[in-house]
């Protein structure tokens, strides 16, 4: 995609399930699958597209039920409560022969409805014509921006129309039975279908099944934009049944991409039950940190604390929980219990209770926060030239890749490559994150991208890193030497330069007798 009008960059949109024009029986569900595939074939480092969970939250405080189709000017209420930049609106016909979709962009903030786009086709292609009319939709709602069917289609992996539809009737059901059930079908139709394995693990989990719950959710691709819900479910799944380890890793992943702060907890938790009390409390503090209001994060510091031997920092943090949430009764039974015990004596197992563990995932909330954070330095940017503009995004991925944010660093360098081609930096930071991201190629692509602009030693201990891992030593051994020449101090290039001495050594050794 070519460089777009800065002002754009956190911009959010919506689509709205399709009215079914027709009267034809038995395509109802296609009304669903307009939100489902145009969302991802919309969603961009630029557009945030809300999804299905947050639609349904605002028809709930609206009194709406979810199977109602409201009116516009009933949705014109909700999204803008819901503070939405696009709302895409639309309609579909079949005549038993021509299926025909039909949708405009409701621009939210010029208070005006874009014009509409139409594509038509057989119903068996109702896949390429919710591409082509995402294309359309998007050109709509950026004139500027040069983008080909290919990368709209490459948002998403292909998938059948058969599986595609058990997906959005599993979506629909309200009967965990028949949720299964569709999902099911969906995977074994197509068993590359990460979306499918995801609700299907969801559905398995909700119905306390864990074991099944984290075979499904295993099966989610570690590069899919699903893999960090699927590992937090596992990383649930597990812990309910005690695989402590497996829960860690799980959670590890996702808090490797996302910043979270019941992701944080989790890791406390599960670390505390291997024993590593500190380390524990060192994860608790931190989610204290991030979300001071929180009753259960203050108890979990508590118990930690009390584990390593600071009483009067548990009975503190005990305090402030019950501050934020007077009714803990749990936690007024270990504060009393410990305000007997002041003589330092251990208190009775029983009154030690375990760590609370968080259940929720709220990546949407935190994405939507994070563009609001952001939207102020983009009002001031909006004149600026697209160097100094793509400058500031490469400040902020690098800030927040510092942080170990990756997926939030990987949208700042995308943005800055957009903006100004040649900034060397910007491709070397998106080859780091997509290199953390196991997108090996795209890794790789961005890393001599970055060296054609400028030789500067990150892009070359990424392609150092990537020939490693393809046993390529040789390839490997002159980027290292290459980004030595430049700093011959630098860590990581010597420590990659004796991984590359060792490999080189295995290699030499002598075949056995």
């Amino acid at each position: 995609m070519c460089a777009q009008s800065p002002a754009s960059s956190s911009d959010t949109a919506i689509v709205m399930p399709f009215d079914n024009a027709s009267g034809a029986p038995g395509i109802e569900w296609i009304a669903e699958s307009f939100p489902e595939l145009l969302s991802q074939r919309l969603a961009s480092p630029t557009i945030y597209l809300l999804t299905r969970d947050d639609r349904l939250r605002a028809y709930d405080r609206a009194g709406i039920p979810a199977s109602v189709h409201p009116s516009r000017a009933t949705i014109y209420r909700l999204v803008e409560q819901m503070d939405v930049d696009y709302v895409v609106l639309g309609h579909y016909t079949f005549d038993g022969r021509t299926f025909t979709a039909h949708a405009q962009v409701l621009d939210m903030r010029s208070r005006k409805l874009l014009a509409e786009s139409q594509e038509s086709g057989a119903l068996v292609d109702l896949i390429n014509i919710e591409t082509s009319l995402a294309l359309d939709l998007l050109r709509s709602m950026r004139p500027n921006l040069s983008v080909s069917r290919q990368e709209i289609e490459s948002s998403a992996p292909p998938v059948r129309l058969d599986a595609f539809e058990n997906y959005v009737r599993g979506v629909l059901d309200t009967s965990a039975a028949d949720k299964t059930r569709h999902f099911q079908e969906a995977v074994r139709l197509h068993p590359a279908y990460n979306q499918a394995w995801f609700q299907l693990g969801k559905a398995w989990f909700d119905e306390k099944q864990y074991d099944r719950a984290i075979g499904s959710l295993a099966q989610v691709s570690l590069t899919d934009p699903a893999a960090r819900e699927a590992n937090f479910y596992l990383g649930l799944s597990a812990y309910y049944l005690g695989d402590f380890s497996r829960a860690e890793s799980a959670f590890t992943f996702v808090a490797s991409r996302m910043p979270l702060t019941e992701v944080e907890n989790n890791l406390g938790v599960t670390i505390a039950q291997r024993g590593e009390q500190k380390d524990a409390a060192g994860r608790f503090q931190k989610a204290v940190q991030q979300d001071p209001n929180d009753a259960d994060y203050h108890f979990n510091l508590a118990v930690a604390l009390y584990h390593s031997g600071d009483q009067a920092g548990a009975t503190r943090q005990l305090q402030e929980c019950l501050a934020l949430r007077p009714t803990d009764a749990e936690a007024k039974s270990v504060l009393v219990s410990l305000s007997a015990a002041r003589d330092g004596s251990p208190l009775k197992r029983s009154e030690v209770p375990l760590e609370r563990i968080k259940s929720n995932y709220d990546e949407n909330s935190f994405r939507q926060f994070f563009l609001g954070i952001q939207s102020a330095a983009e009002e001031r940017l909006a004149r600026t030239d697209p160097a100094s503009h793509a400058q500031f995004h490469v400040s902020r991925g690098q800030e927040l890749l510092a942080q170990g944010f990756v997926a939030e660093a990987q949208k700042q360098f995308r943005e800055a490559a957009m903006l100004d081609p040649q900034n060397a930096e910007a491709h070397s930071g998106l080859a780091h994150t997509l290199e953390a991201d196991n997108n090996l190629a795209g890794a790789r692509t961005e890393a001599e991208a970055a060296l054609a602009i400028r030789i500067f030693i990150d892009p070359l201990l990424v392609l150092a890193r990537l020939d490693l891992r393809d046993n390529r030593t040789d390839a490997a051994a002159h980027s290292v030497d290459r980004a030595l020449h430049l700093d011959p101090a630098n860590a990581s290039a010597l420590n990659l330069k004796r991984a590359v001495a060792a490999q080189l050594a295995q290699k030499a050794q002598p075949l056995p007798n």
